[in-house]
């Protein structure tokens, strides 16, 4: 695990927010093919498939046989093919899957991992910009849309409203620079990693290798807030666990919200109600010295309870977070 502490200017984390910001990312990409592509993926990924039809964006995750998560990603279904986008640090996790898992007579793994890039489109002002450029875009969240970026084919999708990005564009990376370029000229800023964390902390969204371990379970980590989990589309690895969790009882903690009253940054990692340890700080975002952060904690400290968390008293928040939370 990896705790993730950022510090950003309110004026850049409001550009972030309100405007138009564009990362550029090397996930670990994979494009599935064949006859049986579809129902391979489908048995092996917490969400449906299916249902969302062709030229669809969907949020989910493989899961170990005890229902933990092995990684999460965004598969972008198409007429010939579907596209898994994960987490760099997942790609050997992945890949291990699909050749364990996929029968090679119907569905085939090629590894992109290095080939293709992501464009990542943050902040309110995203879709906008995004038109403006040119680019183009599908009708609906959750749709992607293909076009030719002169280096290669390029996706363009557009995000849930509950993800901590307005859209993604991926393809070869000549392409994805290119695309680049157009958001830039139409007013989009060149952003960083760190831009693309305070996104998803005030989203509430985890993280593979922060608040996703290996002992993560998708309930505990806003699965089905965040819309990463099917309950009526079937069996598929981990299902028994999932639905057990869902049907007959609840976990023993989840992700939750901080904000912290005194200014600085914490300085430790657990959170303490009245001495007993119930919790463990994951990521923290700073800004002009006040503190918010993502804490999976015991169930029973709802969103209200004061606690100590780095040394520091804070308040538990219900995600995602408002946006007025760091204000005075």
């Amino acid at each position: 695990m990896t705790d993730l502490d950022l510090t950003i200017e309110r004026d850049r984390l409001e550009t972030v927010r309100r405007g138009a910001g564009v990362v550029v990312d090397h996930p670990a990409v994979f494009r599935i093919t064949g006859s049986g592509a579809l129902t391979c993926l489908q048995g092996l990924f917490t969400n449906d498939l299916d249902h969302p039809g062709d030229g669809s964006l969907t949020y989910g995750a493989m899961l170990t046989p005890k229902g933990m998560i092995v990684a999460d990603s965004w598969v972008i279904r198409q007429a010939d093919a579907l596209t898994m986008i994960a987490p760099a640090s997942g790609r050997d996790a992945v890949r291990e899957i699909f050749q364990r898992a996929l029968p090679p007579r119907l569905a085939k793994a090629a590894d992109l991992t290095g080939d293709s890039a992501v464009a990542w489109v943050l902040g309110a002002h995203g879709f906008h910009t995004l038109m403006q450029s040119g680019i183009g875009a599908p009708e609906a969240a959750g749709r992607v849309v293909e076009h030719d970026g002169g280096a290669g084919p390029l996706v363009v999708a557009l995000a849930p409203e509950a993800a901590p990005f307005a859209a993604l564009l991926s393809g070869p990376g000549q392409a994805v620079e290119a695309a680049v370029r157009r958001l830039l000229v139409a007013g989009a800023f060149r952003g960083e990693e760190r831009d693309l964390h305070a996104s998803r902390i005030l989203a509430g969204w985890p993280a593979l290798g922060v608040e996703i371990d290996e002992k993560t379970l998708p309930q505990e980590v806003r699965y089905d807030e965040i819309g990463g989990v099917s309950y009526t589309k079937g069996c598929y690895t981990g299902q028994e666990t999932v639905a057990r969790v869902h049907f007959r009882g609840h976990t023993n903690r989840e992700l939750r919200g901080l904000a912290w009253r005194e200014p600085g940054a914490p300085s430790g990692r657990a959170v303490v109600v009245r001495e007993k340890e119930v919790g463990t700080v994951r990521s923290t975002l700073t800004v002009d010295g006040r503190t918010l952060g993502l804490a999976l904690v015991r169930r029973e400290v709802e969103p209200g309870s004061q606690v100590v968390a780095g040394g520091r008293g804070a308040k538990v928040i219900n995600l995602p977070f408002g946006g007025d939370e760091l204000d005075d």
